[in-house]
């Protein structure tokens, strides 16, 4: 790491803006792909290590990721409350990493990327087209040829659908043996379900005694401390798991937005975000870690071959319409969570669903998934999402709408204690 000694604007080719998952995925991908001749800052008021997040993700085995997980499994299992299904994930698996060794890795390629840190936050960004001048809260500065920015960032526009994804987990360590590591549960949707909204449980064992156990909803407004917890107490109840030969020792909070609302990914010329401000959370389903790695690579690549660091699109366009049409139904109340989930999971292979969740399906597999769900509710959802979309056309764009720090460009975070932080974005389930 290079020290910044001295009180004139900072010179380099590249700012990253924010030091959290993206920008550690970033750093570790510019030093896997090799290049070495770019000046590099990172400016982030915190300096990250240790295990303050967890992330889960599907994907084939992977040279690079794999020596990194705390655990993977082959088989997941989707439960209601009519009936429990085991799912074979091959050639996939469901994958637990925690920001420990994401952290670490970031450290060594910052040293040998000899990248300059700046341990302060990223006040202003300005653009003019040929460099951009980011204000720092140190009063140095720094002046780049491209900004890379990760920082949680508000949609430019409210949405047609605005809900959250929010959830509370415990690692639980066990006296005795209580957990199958080899499988996790995905989706438990035995939970009481809320008026308005989904709710699911699930548990990524690490081993037979120790293991993460979440309760998660898909609603418009979050719970009290003590909701959370009891919530989580009857999952825990419901799994049959003893309280008595448990302890927590970890407690998870998370807050993640879902909603159709636009995340421009280049809102300048010589600016590009990534992680959720970039579009990388699908909106559907919360997740962001697959999306935030490819954008990662995709920079790294584009650099390495002196080509301007823009990744593609997060999602194809169709996805996020279908996103939209998919969160307009739950929301309109025309199809039920359990019930939606449980048909995408019961009519295709999960490996097509899975995929389809990562944006990796083809035309083909989409229209088997859309004819997966309840046909008129969906019908009259699209239709309901063209009028609102021709509305929002032919009106001025409206504000997004005020929400909690902790919503705007966050995702679920790994915490000992506390209530959600909203700082960086990241996808944990």
């Amino acid at each position: 790491m290079v020290p910044v000694t001295d009180s004139a604007p900072l010179d380099v080719d590249l700012a990253l803006l924010g030091g959290g998952g993206a920008a550690s995925l970033l750093l570790a991908a510019l030093d896997r792909h090799g290049v070495r001749d770019l000046r590099i800052a990172i400016v982030d008021p915190v300096r990250r290590r240790g295990q303050d997040r967890t992330w889960a993700f599907w994907g084939h085995p992977d040279s690079d990721l794999d020596p990194l997980l705390s655990a993977s499994w082959q088989q997941v299992e989707v439960a209601t409350a009519a009936r429990r299904r085991v799912l074979d994930l091959t050639p996939l698996r469901y994958a637990m990493l925690r920001s420990g060794p994401v952290y670490d890795r970031a450290a060594d390629a910052e040293r040998r990327l000899h990248a300059t840190r700046i341990v302060a936050p990223a006040e202003t960004v300005r653009d003019d087209g040929d460099r951009v001048l980011v204000g720092t809260g140190d009063g140095r500065g720094v002046r780049a040829g491209w900004v890379l920015d990760s920082r949680p960032r508000p949609p430019t526009r409210a949405g047609r659908t605005t809900w959250l994804q929010h959830f509370r987990g415990w690692w639980l360590e066990a006296d005795r043996p209580v957990f199958d590591p080899t499988r996790a549960v995905l989706m438990d949707f035995r939970t009481p379900q809320p008026p308005r909204g989904v709710s699911f449980g699930y548990v990524l064992p690490v081993s037979d005694r120790y293991a993460l156990v979440e309760y998660t909803e898909f609603s418009p407004d979050l719970l009290t401390d003590a909701g959370y917890d009891a919530a989580l107490a009857g999952y825990r109840d419901l799994l049959g798991l003893d309280p008595s030969v448990l302890r927590v020792r970890e407690v998870e909070n998370g807050v993640i937005p879902m909603t159709d609302a636009p995340f421009p990914a280049r809102p300048t010329p010589r600016v590009v975000r990534l992680g959720t401000a970039g579009g990388a959370t699908r909106p559907s389903t919360g997740f962001t870690f697959s999306a935030m790695y490819r954008q990662a690579d995709q920079v790294a690549r584009a650099l390495a071959a002196g080509r301007a660091p823009v990744p593609e699109p997060a999602y194809p366009r169709r996805h996020r319409w279908m996103d939209a049409v998919a969160l307009r139904a739950l929301d309109r109340g025309g199809v039920g969570g359990p019930e939606f989930f449980d048909r995408l999971f019961d009519r295709n292979p999960a490996e097509r669903v899975l995929r389809f969740l990562d944006g990796g399906t083809t035309p083909a597999e989409e229209i088997a998934i859309m004819n997966s769900t309840r046909l008129l509710p969906m019908i009259a959802a699209t239709a309901g999402d063209a009028v609102h979309r021709v509305r929002d056309r032919l009106r001025p764009t409206r504000p997004a709408p005020a929400i909690p720090p902790a919503v705007v460009g966050s995702a679920p975070t790994a915490r000992r204690a506390g209530p959600p932080s909203g700082e960086d974005e990241v996808r944990a389930r």
